[in-house]
């Protein structure tokens, strides 16, 4: 009893967190797919399901692919297992040659059965889901559903002997799948948008470039999960399961990569500041404020990425000086002397033998704007010089005349479009 008590409270104290979380944009997403759940849940319940053992079959895929997402960079959280068998749920024509005329309701229910069944585990243990992925990813499927199932009785047709062809069907499943695709990178879009404080342009790119490509991945097994369960029954979703469940602990590998990449990288960077030779928090700050500067200069997201583990370490080369500057502050150091620590910091970096591109980044922050330096390079000299001026203080005051002092200096210290950049998002309070 106690321990039930305690997992309900966990829970509960879980689902109000990520409520407080979301913006307009994800409120009426969740609104949206949870008007389209108890539709199609409602209508199932009331008309019955239609062949309920192929119904369970894919709902409880659903499940165990929702029960096994994962977060991957750029904090999107993904269920390809999940995703790909809600699609082929939503294709499938037939099993053993008869044919299947459950409607885009009754999939839009096993859908959202089968995802709610697979996040209650989460919910429990205090890991709540996504709900702003949740709907989306529901949303995905329901407009799929409610394109194609109209289709999938004349389609069938056209699979029958003695025609048997598959290419009209192949044609009418790849063309739907490659709109609600599209549909689907622009909702992300407008969501990272607003939650990154991005153009909308530069999220759309991101999201063809970071996500698109696995969703291509999962829209291709759901096609292949639904063409083979024509031929194997419900065998294919013990068949595709397996190398799905594979591929999704690869996907789960390359992500924890990445977040010990950054982990690491934020541990290094606190170096300097238990070392006493920079601010307590300046490198975090400088990151922060120069991915913000990088997103309004309309950088991609992997650019991004290179230029937060820069700035984390942009002072790493400090840690060579017998005498600490005072407070940390390069920028009222000779330019000799920032741009010797940058070229001994970057020396550091390229130890580790995969960040050259980032120790290049940091060996040219302090060049002159005329030997065009990196984009990169010149945001966190922007950055640096901003957090250095003003550290942790929010004085408006103090910011002001930091940023005048800067701008003051741009065309020969600090590029003007950085410096710009820099005016918009302190402005924004975009950090």
């Amino acid at each position: 009893m106690i321990t039930t008590e305690r997992v309900r409270r966990t829970s509960g104290r879980s689902l109000n967190t990520v409520l407080r979380r979301l913006d307009s944009g994800q409120l009426l997403l969740i609104c949206a797919a949870g008007l389209v759940a108890l539709a199609g849940v409602a209508h199932t319940a009331a008309v019955g399901l239609e062949r309920p053992e192929i119904a369970v079959g894919f709902g409880a895929l659903i499940a165990v692919g929702e029960l096994a997402r994962l977060t991957m960079p750029g904090n999107r959280e993904v269920a390809p297992i999940g995703a790909a068998a809600a699609l082929g749920y939503t294709l499938l024509l037939d099993l053993s040659q008869v044919p299947l005329e459950h409607s885009a309701l009754q999939v839009v229910a096993v859908i959202a059965v089968g995802m709610t069944a697979g996040a209650l585990p989460h919910l429990a243990v205090g890991r709540p889901p996504r709900l702003d992925a949740m709907a989306r990813r529901l949303l995905t499927g329901a407009l799929l559903a409610f394109a194609f199932r109209p289709l999938a009785a004349p389609l069938y047709e056209m699979t029958k002997p003695p025609t048997q062809t598959w290419w009209p069907a192949l044609v009418v499943m790849v063309t739907l799948i490659a709109i609600t695709l599209l549909i689907d990178v622009l909702i992300a879009a407008l969501l990272r948008a607003e939650q990154v404080r991005t153009a909308f342009r530069v999220a759309v790119r991101d999201e063809i470039n970071m996500a698109f490509p696995l969703g291509a991945a999962v829209a291709s097994s759901g096609v292949l999960l639904a063409l083979a369960t024509h031929s194997m029954d419900l065998v294919a979703l013990l068949v595709f399961a397996a190398p799905l469940l594979v591929t999704q602990v690869a996907f789960r590998k390359y992500a924890g990569i990445r977040a010990t990449y950054l982990q690491t990288v934020r541990a290094l960077s606190r170096v300097t500041e238990v070392g006493g030779y920079v601010e307590p928090g300046h490198s975090r700050r400088v990151s922060r404020l120069a991915v913000a500067i990088g997103r309004e200069l309309g950088m991609a997201e992997p650019e991004l990425l290179e230029l937060e583990y820069a700035a984390l370490m942009h002072d790493i080369g400090q840690l060579s000086l017998r005498d600490p500057i005072p407070g940390g502050a390069t920028v009222l150091t000779e330019p000799e002397q920032a741009r010797r620590i940058a070229e001994l910091g970057a020396e550091v970096i390229r130890q580790t033998g995969v960040l050259d591109r980032v120790a290049e980044v940091v060996s040219r922050q302090c060049e002159p704007i005329t030997d065009d330096p990196p984009l990169s390079s010149r945001i966190i000299k922007v950055a640096n010089a901003y957090d250095d001026l003003v550290g942790p203080s929010t004085d408006r005051d103090r910011g002001g005349a930091a940023l005048e002092r800067i701008r003051l200096s741009s065309g020969s210290a600090y590029d003007p479009h950085a410096v710009e950049a820099l005016a918009r998002v302190i402005d924004r309070g975009r950090v």
